[in-house]
């Protein structure tokens, strides 16, 4: 993952060194604390211990994505939900066809 890079972890860090939920609320922290702009970025880098580019790189995504926060979540939808949605309407398209063949089968078994 791109946010991981850390110097010297301090002591707190290391205990959650496998969470990704961690590392996701730290992400947010930092971007947010460097969209403030109370601190410099090496003022943030040190207290948090990662690198300032990071910094940067998390701030920027924070400010290109923020205004996905606000749109409208009926007309969103993501393509691979799209892609799976499709996928599942062909298999009970399919089921259906057997399901009518085997009731086909068995009456003509059942009639005979």
């Amino acid at each position: 993952m791109q946010f991981r890079c850390w110097r010297g972890r301090p002591e707190e860090v290391r205990s959650w060194a496998g969470s990704d939920a961690f590392f996701g609320r730290l992400q947010a922290e930092v971007a947010l604390a460097a969209a403030k702009g109370d601190k410099t970025l090496a003022e943030l880098a040190s207290q948090h211990g990662v690198y300032p580019h990071q910094i940067s790189a998390w701030k920027k995504q924070l400010l290109d994505q923020v205004a996905e926060l606000f749109e409208d979540g009926r007309k969103r939808t993501k393509p691979e939900d799209e892609a799976q949605t499709s996928e599942l309407y062909e298999q009970i398209g399919r089921l259906k066809v057997q399901l009518d063949w085997v009731k086909k089968k068995s009456a003509e078994f059942g009639d005979g």
